[in-house]
Parts: structure tokens; C-alpha cells; sequence
């Protein structure tokens, strides 16, 4: 089916309706097995980065959170309940707690909430002595957690016991992989292969884990893409698909430190070295660069530099045909 500029802008329209119905909020109402498959390779990538059971913080998540239900999550993407400290020099959220008005964290995204929860627990000395336990101990890690302060409720630890034993969240645990885990995490890359059990996610016994799941991924020129949101970044968006940097980076013809605008075209494979057919020639628009051109119709910037014959890092006028399909002849 042809890929014209006014067809892809219906696709754009639909997508965008999709993900401001995903990511306006977090979503309401979700049942605690819906939460734990939405998070649960989450919770196992930073159980191998971070040397955390997977069971402990998934089982802290579901806790702390209300399975992404709570106040705190929606409005804040906190779902561990983690408050400001004197070191918090990002946003924060005000809401009662143990006193009125207290400071909590806010963050961009629920990725960048698990993420910092595992630095939350490896930087203080006050949970040190946890990283002692086994890591399929998860019972002492539970009474670990009381025992360094992190929660006021006595039940504590017998909360998050019933959360693992009656979901069955031990199973996470056995994706540990010793040799990536906890030897300077902030210097490892993310990548984790777990085994693929079946089509459309990976399959943990009964947990589906989907990283699909929370994004609206369609295919453009056929590469799987989506439209960013507000304060995505190309490395959580790497964390959350389990993609190495350099491979989010060489999807989008991006380098590291650029920005990722709202509503931008995030590609998830390489793109394709034409556009679809029907879509032979761009007419360049004020305002728009060669990446644009390239983002919007699925190509890979080289190709586009080659097919016109232009060189590396220079931009074409407003008003030139770019070709999409075919080389120009000189």
C-alpha cells in the first residue's frame, strides 16, 4: 500500500491518540498480574545489573505502588515510594505520608523509577549488608529491607512474602545470570537474551513479558517504530526494549547526546534503504532537515545522502525535490 505523506499522517493521528490513551497517566484500575507482566523483564534486567532479586523488586513495586494504581504512580511514575533526600536535585511530587506534605520523586518514566530504586538500595550503606544475601534468598532480602529502615509497616516483610509466594514471583529469580551482575553497574551496557518461548513476547511460565507491551508499535516502511512522548530519551528507550545504545542510535541515524522531541518517530530496527513505493520524490519544507525526510518515510539518512548525491552533513534547500527511491543522475 502506498506510504504518501498524507496516509502516513493518519498514521501519525492514530498513533498519537494511542499513546496519549497509554501514556497521559499511568493506567487505572490495572490487576496485580497485569502489573507484574508489564514489569517483570524490568525487574529482571535490573536484577541482573544490580544483583537485587527480581522477586524483591517486583514484589516492592506491586507494594509500594498499588500495582501502578497509586496517586504516587500515576501522577509521579514513583512506584517504589522513594522520597527526596538532600542528594534529589531532580522533580518532585508533595503528598501526605508518615507526615503531611512530604517530598517524593518524580521521574519521566516508570523505567527511570525501577532504575533508580536499584541505585537507591547499591548506593547507601544502610542496605550494603543485603548484597551478602544469595540472591534467590528472597525471604532474608525481604526481612533485609525491614531490618535497614525501608518501610515503617511491621508487616513489611510479610507483605511482600504473600505478593511473591501467591504470584509465584520466585520464578523471576532463576534469569539471574551472575556473570553480568553487580560489577560497576553504571558502567555495563543493558542487553539481556532472554529465551524467546513464543511469538509476539517471552513467556516466564505464567508471566508474559512483553516489552511491546506499553508502547504502541506499528510497523512504518517495515521497521517497528512508535511516536516518543514527553521526556522519552533514546537511552531509557534502549533500557526498555533491551537494545544496546549504539543499536537505538543507529536505528534513528542519532548519536549520543542528541535529544529525543515529543511525538517524535522512534525506530526500533534498521530502516529500510527506500521509501515505500508510491513516495519517489520529498518537496523540501521550510523548517525541515534530511533526518526529518529520513524519519518520516523509514530510510536510512546515508541512503537518502546517496540516492541525491549529496555529501555527508549538508542540508538541501527549501523547495528541492529529495529523491526516495531512485539515485539522480548527474
Amino acid at each position: 500500500m502506498p506510504f504518501h505523506r498524507t496516509g502516513s499522517l493518519y498514521f501519525i493521528i492514530l498513533l498519537l491518540i494511542a499513546v496519549n490513551f497509554s501514556f497521559g497517566s499511568t493506567p487505572q484500575n490495572l490487576t496485580r498480574q497485569q502489573y507484574i507482566d508489564q514489569f517483570a523483564k524490568v525487574a529482571i534486567q535490573e536484577m541482573n545489573e544490580f544483583h537485587i532479586p527480581a522477586s524483591i523488586i517486583m514484589a516492592q513495586a506491586c507494594l509500594e505502588s498499588r500495582d501502578g494504581n497509586s496517586p504516587l504512580a500515576v501522577d509521579a511514575n514513583n512506584h517504589f515510594g522513594i522520597k527526596c533526600n538532600s542528594s534529589w536535585t531532580g522533580p518532585f511530587i508533595r503528598q501526605d505520608d508518615d507526615i503531611r506534605n512530604e517530598c517524593f520523586r518524580k521521574y519521566n518514566s516508570a523505567i527511570e523509577s525501577f532504575r533508580d530504586h536499584s541505585k537507591f538500595l547499591t548506593g547507601s550503606t544502610r542496605y550494603a549488608f543485603l548484597f551478602d544475601y544469595d540472591i534467590r534468598d528472597y525471604k532474608k532480602w525481604a526481612y533485609g529491607l525491614k531490618k535497614a529502615g525501608y518501610a515503617t509497616d511491621p508487616q513489611y516483610p510479610e507483605r511482600l512474602l504473600k505478593i511473591i509466594n501467591d504470584f509465584q514471583l520466585s520464578q523471576l529469580d532463576e534469569y539471574y545470570n551472575s556473570k553480568r551482575s553487580y560489577t560497576t553497574p553504571e558502567k555495563r551496557e543493558i542487553a539481556y537474551n532472554l529465551p524467546t518461548k513464543r511469538k509476539g513476547g517471552q513467556v516466564i511460565n505464567n508471566f508474559l513479558i512483553n516489552p511491546y507491551q506499553t508502547r504502541n508499535v506499528e510497523r512504518r516502511n517495515g521497521a517497528k517504530a512508535f511516536i516518543a512522548k514527553e521526556g522519552d530519551t533514546y537511552e531509557q528507550i534502549a533500557l526498555e526494549f533491551s537494545l544496546k545504545e549504539w543499536e537505538i542510535f543507529k536505528y534513528n541515524d542519532a548519536q549520543k547526546g542528541d535529544k529525543l522531541s515529543k511525538d517524535a518517530i522512534v525506530y526500533l530496527q534498521t530502516k529500510r534503504g527506500s521509501a515505500p513505493r508510491g513516495n519517489d520524490v520529498h518537496v523540501m519544507k521550510k523548517g525541515e532537515t534530511l533526518w526529518d525526510v529520513a524519519q518520516w518515510y523509514g530510510v536510512r539518512l546515508n541512503a537518502l545522502y546517496r540516492k541525491n548525491r549529496m555529501e555527508r552533513g549538508t542540508e538541501p534547500a527549501v523547495g528541492q525535490n529529495i529523491s526516495l527511491r531512485k539515485k539522480v543522475r548527474k
